[in-house]
């Protein structure tokens, strides 16, 4: 045989071998296809040993209040806790249930019993699942797995999809002691839930987010070898413009002005008064007022570039549902204002430089109780989490 003949047969060999392991790679993904089509989440007795209990099932919960639905998707619970409750397009599609899991451990690869807690209790585990993923504020993104998974091999893949426009996506994971929590390394899973925030205080989810978030998520199920289920595009968006409504309709910033009553005051002068005044100055240059636990009640702005070197007039300003009512962040402002008007020889003015008395700073402090008492009712107080989450 010629060295031709040699290698023509060589190659065929190659060929052929190619031809069949490409055919039956393709025979084992349409196997895998046909299997997550008609695989069922229910627990089949006829399948069962005589006498073997059926497999507990896990679906994921959050305790909102005494009555809300634990399991309820977005727009029910934002029905029950009324951020919009005249809003008729409302509809319960944004929260598909998650598919169940039967929780094995790695370890012996028996089947677990989660414990139960007691009824209206939380885990600190799962209370962070909870403001991580909030069926109040979030579209749910029910991830069900073909088996119980690591943290340490996931966490990778679900880094891939953290943000989608503004709008963070996060994921919480069901461990194998029953506990929803944020994932973690050396955490094993057997289910997984994703949540995209529905609104911002700039915008709410689109469509065309929504579709790129779903293209994105499929992919990154594939890779973690877990299958989701998509709510509705159209019943998301109704949500997600009701919950935007809300944010707007909250959108609220409160200021007092400080008005010089002489010259304008020198700003190397106002950089002592307001550091003894307890002023914070952050890296964007802002002033603010810290609440003692890393945040801050009310900022302040001099209203002029830092090129400038007097201004006559100081502003206060308090993000009103960033703040919890219990801080009274607008009369800790008012009372800072007055201090630096005894201090500095200025007048509290509103933006028309008219004076504020203290009965028209009495009437706002009422108006902004009235604002606190609404975003309570509707289940999103101001300061909490939630609100944090949503306004800033």
């Amino acid at each position: 045989m010629t060295d031709l003949q040699m290698s023509l047969i060589a190659a065929g060999g190659v060929f052929i071998v190619g031809v069949f392991s490409y055919n039956k790679w393709q025979e084992y993904k349409a196997k895998k296809t046909v299997e997550r089509a008609f695989s069922s989440d229910h627990d089949d007795v006829l399948m069962r040993p005589d006498g073997e209990p059926a497999a507990p099932r896990h679906e994921p919960s959050f305790s909102l209040d005494d009555d809300a639905a634990t399991a309820a998707g977005g727009a029910a619970a934002a029905r029950a806790h009324g951020y919009d409750a005249d809003d008729t397009h409302a509809t319960a599609g944004t929260a598909a249930g998650a598919g169940a899991a039967t929780g094995a451990s790695e370890a012996d690869g028996e089947a677990y019993v989660p414990p139960v807690h007691p009824a209206g209790t939380l885990t600190p585990a799962a209370e962070q699942a909870t403001a991580l993923v909030d069926p109040l504020i979030d579209c749910l993104l029910p991830l069900a797995l073909e088996a119980p998974v690591r943290g340490d091999k996931i966490l990778p893949v679900l880094q891939k999809l953290r943000l989608v426009g503004n709008k963070p996506v996060h994921y919480i994971g069901l461990h194998v002691n029953g506990d929803w929590e944020p994932i973690v390394h050396g955490g094993v899973y057997t289910e997984l839930q994703g949540g995209v925030q529905l609104a911002s205080r700039s915008t709410a989810l689109n469509e065309l987010e929504y579709s790129e978030l779903v293209t994105r998520l499929r992919a990154m199920a594939d890779e973690i070898g877990a299958e989701p289920a998509i709510p509705d595009m159209m019943e998301v968006m109704a949500e997600a413009k009701t919950l935007h409504r809300f944010v707007s309709s909250h959108d609220a910033q409160l200021g007092v002005n400080l008005h010089t009553n002489g010259a304008p005051w020198a700003i190397s002068t106002l950089l002592g008064a307001l550091e003894k005044q307890g002023f914070d100055v952050r890296p964007d240059g802002r002033y603010v007022m810290p609440d003692g636990e890393g945040g801050h009640l009310f900022s302040l702005s001099t209203n002029v570039t830092l090129a400038e070197e007097t201004t006559p007039r100081l502003t206060l300003l308090l993000d009103v549902p960033c703040v919890a009512p219990a801080r009274d962040g607008f009369g800790a402002m008012i009372a800072c204002a007055k201090s630096l008007a005894g201090r500095l020889d200025g007048t509290i003015v509103d933006d028309y430089s008219q004076p504020l008395s203290d009965q028209a700073l009495a009437e706002i402090a009422g108006q902004v109780r009235d604002f606190y008492a609404d975003m309570e009712s509707s289940d999103i107080p101001a300061g909490s989490t939630r609100a944090l989450r949503l306004f800033c």
